[in-house]
């Protein structure tokens, strides 16, 4: 079974519950606000979120009202960007890297069909939009609190 980091999972859940509350016009959240809304360690949220305003994902803002918001329209933020600027690249095997060929190259009768695998999960991860997961809760109480690890995205290989 192929599985998210904790980290991504709660960054995942952190632009949800942003996603949410712009939908009804509301300002930047703080990261205390969201940890405790799903129950997520207030310093590791942090630092996720610190990681997705660096890379582009969300706006930081400062000052007594401040905390973080979306820097694009959900529709336009793909729960693959999410996990990469987490994560860093998505490979399933050692094979498929960005640092060249593996010993086994000449050897080896799986790469073509793992890579096809490994494109297969980035473009369903591509196609998922932080809009998609707000959708895919609605008609639930918005402030209810979801498991740790909450399991928006969960790929079994």
């Amino acid at each position: 079974m192929l599985r998210l980091t904790k980290k991504a999972d709660y960054g995942l859940m952190a632009l949800k519950y942003l996603a949410e509350r712009a939908g009804r016009g509301a300002a930047a959240q703080s990261a205390k606000d969201i940890a405790e809304a799903y129950h997520i360690p207030p310093q590791l949220l942090a630092k996720i979120l610190q990681t997705l305003a660096k890379a582009g994902v969300l706006v930081s803002h400062a000052g007594t009202n401040g905390g973080y918001s979306l820097a694009r329209p959900a529709g336009e933020i793909t729960a693959f960007e999410v996990i990469r600027a987490i994560d860093g690249p998505l490979f399933i095997t050692s094979c498929i890297t960005i640092h060249g060929t593996c010993d086994l190259a000449g050897h080896c009768t799986i790469k073509e069909p793992l890579r096809k695998v490994n494109d297969s999960i980035r473009d369903l991860l591509n196609g998922l939009r932080i809009s998609d997961l707000v959708e895919a809760t609605e008609g639930e109480h918005d402030d209810a609190a979801a498991p740790v690890g909450g399991g928006l995205v969960s790929i079994v290989v």
